[in-house]
């Protein structure tokens, strides 16, 4: 056998390992949790306890589409943050403007945990101005997030601005910190991720970011267990603002659980 055949045997081997590792995309019938909580939006899952892993779309048109990240942009932005060195560490403390916002988890001092853990907007908005919007293009380029794109007429780019990512993007993303594959330290990586840990059991742990733009919201993570993580995006419409904000956590827990990716909650007697 020649050469050239030899490795073309191995290339197309190696192709078929590689294409066999994941299967393709399926479309999930999760309906049910949608007109349960009267939702409409998406929902994207990539099951990773498993080989090959299964990927589950409901809504596969939408899953494409890209909005704004909202808070969810808080993962990225504080590594951004962190390897800027314009946030020293995760003890820094940022002293309230004394400027009363409509969350009252905002009008305080915050650190970087705080800060995440409420959602504080003006935190970001501090580390957004240092950095600069020419070098956040240059990270979100970097890290291949969304249209990479931080410009903005008015308000914080990652709420008002033009960045904007889809579903599909977000779990991209969430696979490779997950990894510690970002273009950033591993110790940031490792820190950001335990500022995200909502929850965690046994042999589980939930790590998870919520964004909200207004007109839609996002719940976005992953739940790692011993053979492997589970991630999510959902994003769906909130014409009842505030009201139907409580929907995104509870519709992810709903799929995760009927999945068994999740525990279901414990009975109280």
């Amino acid at each position: 056998m020649s050469v050239l055949k030899i490795v073309s045997t191995l290339v197309l081997m190696a192709c078929a390992q590689l294409c066999g590792a994941a299967e393709p995309t399926k479309t999930a019938d999760w309906q049910a949790t949608f007109t349960k909580f009267n939702a409409k939006g998406t929902l994207v899952i990539s099951d990773e306890r498993a080989k090959p892993a299964k990927l589950l779309v409901f809504n596969p048109e939408r899953a494409k589409q890209r909005m704004s990240p909202a808070s969810t942009f808080k993962i990225p932005h504080s590594l951004m943050a962190l390897d800027a060195g314009v946030l020293k560490d995760e003890f820094q403390i940022f002293r309230w403007d004394g400027v009363e916002r409509s969350f009252s988890g905002h009008n305080q001092d915050q650190n970087l945990r705080s800060a995440m853990r409420t959602s504080a907007l003006w935190v970001y908005e501090i580390f957004a101005k240092q950095i600069g919007e020419k070098r956040a293009g240059e990270y979100l380029q970097k890290i291949g997030y969304g249209n990479a794109d931080p410009s903005t007429d008015k308000g914080s780019y990652w709420v008002d601005g033009k960045l904007a990512i889809s579903a599909e993007e977000q779990i991209a993303f969430l696979q490779k910190l997950y990894l510690n594959q970002l273009p950033f330290a591993k110790e940031h990586q490792l820190l950001v991720k335990d500022m995200l840990v909502n929850e965690a059991g046994k042999d589980w742990i939930l790590r998870a970011k919520t964004g909200w733009e207004g007109r839609f919201g996002w719940w976005v993570g992953y739940v790692e267990w011993p053979t492997g993580p589970v991630f999510f995006a959902l994003n769906i419409d909130t014409p009842d603002r505030m009201a139907d904000l409580y929907k995104r956590e509870a519709m992810v827990r709903d799929v995760l659980q009927s999945i068994g990716a999740l525990p279901a909650p414990m009975k109280v007697n």
